[in-house]
């Protein structure tokens, strides 16, 4: 909501016009998350919107020269969103993907992250996901600059033992 008690506008994504009427709303993420399905009376064309409760306990996220600034989901989903790219993974894999995150930082950490704790969470879940994508993010992430690192990190890669996903860890 804004100043003076005036609700934000939700804007169509398809044709940028604030006159939509809202089909269906459902709690998800465990309560913490309204889903709303969305009906642009202008276009005609459906979306969703997500409705978030701010998280109270404001997580700083130390960065690598040492500042500080407040963790910000949006920044790990435009990471992920960039390092997929052109890739062939659907948005909700993506938006999941940053939501997971979040709920586990915010699970684990009570008042700061490191930056490369978050990208090494990013790191997994792309990883899963997208090798592509978890290759591109990791590159930035790791600040690889040469052939050399590269080709390390590919062999990395490569020979580590692959997760079967929804098996518990042994260790």
């Amino acid at each position: 909501m804004l100043a003076g008690g005036r609700l934000r506008p939700v804007i169509c994504p398809y044709c940028n016009v604030d006159n939509d009427k809202v089909i269906d709303s459902r709690a998800s993420d465990g309560g913490r998350v309204i889903r709303r399905r969305r009906h642009c009376l202008a276009c005609d064309r459906r979306f969703t919107t997500y409705e978030r409760v701010e998280q109270t306990s404001r997580l700083m996220v130390v960065k690598k020269d040492g500042t500080r600034v407040p963790f910000n989901r949006e920044n790990v989903l435009r990471g992920i969103q960039s390092a997929c790219g052109k890739r062939p993974v659907p948005v909700e894999v993506k938006e999941r993907m940053a939501d997971e995150i979040e709920e586990e930082l915010h699970r684990e950490f009570d008042k700061e992250v490191s930056s490369r704790a978050i990208g090494d969470r990013v790191i997994r879940k792309l990883r899963d996901v997208d090798e592509v994508a978890c290759f591109r993010f990791a590159s930035e992430h790791l600040d690889l600059t040469s052939m050399k690192d590269l080709r390390r990190q590919l062999e990395e890669e490569e020979n580590r033992v692959k997760d079967v996903k929804e098996q518990q860890a042994l260790f």
